[in-house]
């Protein structure tokens, strides 16, 4: 089995073409971690996670130096046995959100890595058989959008 060798960390700052605001918040800047998780086979896979624009560094922090050090070594298939040994070496902060979305990211990735590896969709990979699925929104800052810029 392939093993992570190597797990890039770098933030994007997006700023919102329309300022978005609801009754408690603005959403200023997208700061979007991305991790990049390559594996002993040469694939690599992607996954990131976002801010609204508070926090985006200290999630970029916890992956650094806690959780992409880590995961050198790991069997990169063994997806939720490295969720698990992850969430259990985070214990201390795992009921937050800066590690809920540092865990999303790397989480992300290895689905990426594990669907390229086998040329298969994540739909398929995880069970799906639907072509089509309904969508919906009741986040107020898309409400904006025209149903076709949505989709």
């Amino acid at each position: 089995m392939a093993r992570i060798t190597r797990v890039e960390i770098m933030m994007v700052n997006l700023s919102p073409k329309v300022k978005r605001v609801d009754a408690i918040q603005s959403f200023d800047a997208q700061e979007t971690p991305i991790v990049r998780i390559h594996d002993s086979d040469g694939v690599i896979g992607t996954g990131y996670t976002y801010t609204i624009g508070t926090g985006g560094p200290s999630v970029i922090a916890l992956l650094e130096k806690t959780l992409a050090p880590a995961l050198i070594g790991k069997e990169a298939n063994r997806i939720d046995a490295i969720w698990r040994e992850l969430l259990f070496l985070t214990h201390a902060t795992s009921v937050g959100a800066i590690t809920s979305l540092a865990l999303a990211a790397i989480d992300t990735a290895l689905w990426d890595l594990k669907c390229l590896k086998a040329g298969l969709p994540l739909h398929i990979a995880t069970g799906g058989t639907r072509d089509q699925i309904p969508l919906y929104t009741t986040e107020g800052g898309w409400l904006h959008l025209e149903p076709s810029a949505l989709v």
